[in-house]
């Protein structure tokens, strides 16, 4: 509706300097015409006059046509300086001049042209940047994959190149570096397989199989599952779970390894013995989950850049800090839900909360 309105609103000035043009050389051809008559009258043209007869018509048609284009060309000037203006502005930003905006003038289908531009070319911008982020990040992906797997991949050469020689002093030294290799291997796989996890959920195609679930009925059962791993880690649970139908829609298999890993987290990290706080309400459209874990102090002065890829705490990819993927995936699949994850410190504890919207069908 707005798009015909100012369609019709650019039809109408047009039409009329049209018409404004045509009344001025209407006006001029008619005094052209009074001033031949009054010529002729006069008998300013005779049988020998036919150069001045014709060279009159002449000036009488010539004067029409720029009574008409003159006032015409008047009107319509500064449509014509604002259309050179955005081709200007469009040469600019072809030529790379990305987020350039042109300045808005009046409310006519040239104004929504321009409107229509900048916001082009500020998407272009936004896009490039984009692009431009997601380079740097895969050069810094790159740069810690090549340490991470060199790590345990050199290790793992070295002993068998040990073994290859036979530089080892009986049995048990055998078994002790079989035993090393046997758990560098397992260690690059573990970093392999959440590296292409990673990658996989950073593709921006990627499709979650999402169904209703309980989300207090799913999360007891998690909970359940990790009892008897939290108190061989000396870990006393104290559990605060909603006992309503909390209705999220999720991806099963993925959210379960969000819980899993905040879990794994807690036990790494925990003071032992000491208490672990899991609970899970709803305020408003959100369902809030928490796992909170008493800590000596804090990996980081900002907590949240455990987030970050390749994130491991103080000893960074030490041999037992994990392989500094799981948060970040676990953050990726939350925000693949529509969710936020953020994590907080207070007076010793270290407290994750994940929010799902309720009944987000539109995910």
């Amino acid at each position: 509706m707005r798009m015909n309105r100012l369609r019709n609103k650019l039809i109408l000035k047009l039409l009329g300097a049209i018409a404004v043009s045509f009344f001025v050389s209407y006006i001029v051809l008619v005094l052209n015409a009074l001033l031949f008559r009054h010529l002729y009258n006069i008998g300013y043209f005779n049988e020998q006059s036919v150069l001045h007869f014709n060279l009159m018509n002449l000036i009488i048609f010539t004067t029409g046509i720029l009574a008409f284009i003159a006032p015409f060309l008047l009107m319509v000037r500064k449509k014509i300086a604002y259309l050179k203006l955005i081709t200007e502005s469009v040469n600019h930003i072809a030529n790379g001049r990305l987020g350039l905006t042109i300045k808005l003038e009046g409310k006519d289908e040239l104004t929504q042209l321009a409107e229509n531009i900048n916001y082009m070319s500020k998407e272009l911008e936004n896009k490039f940047e984009h692009e431009r982020r997601l380079e740097a990040a895969k050069n810094e992906l790159i740069t810690n994959v090549s340490h991470d797997l060199r790590t345990p991949l050199t290790s793992i050469i070295g002993y068998l190149d040990l073994l290859k020689k036979g530089q080892y002093e009986g049995r048990k030294q055998l078994d002790e570096y079989v035993e090393t290799t046997h758990a560098k291997s397992l260690r690059l796989k573990l970093l392999i397989d959440e590296l292409f996890e990673y990658t996989r959920l950073s593709d921006p195609d990627l499709k979650l199989n999402l169904v209703e679930v309980d989300l207090a009925a799913l999360l007891e059962q998690i909970v359940g599952e990790y009892i008897p791993i939290f108190e061989r880690e000396q870990l006393s649970v104290k559990k605060n779970i909603s006992e309503e139908y909390i209705p999220v829609f999720l991806d099963v298999e993925k959210i379960v390894r969000v819980y899993e890993n905040l879990f794994m987290n807690a036990i790494k990290y925990s003071l032992k013995p000491s208490d672990i706080i899991i609970s899970l309400e709803t305020k408003e459209s959100q369902a809030v989950f928490k796992v909170s874990n008493r800590v000596e102090k804090p990996p980081v002065e900002d907590v949240n850049k455990l987030f970050g890829r390749f994130f491991t705490g103080d000893k960074a990819r030490s041999e037992n800090r994990g392989t500094g993927l799981g948060l970040a995936i676990s953050k990726r699949i939350v925000e693949l839900h529509k969710g936020v994850v953020y994590v907080e410190y207070k007076e010793g504890w270290m407290t994750f909360t994940v929010k799902h919207p309720i009944r987000c069908n539109g995910l």
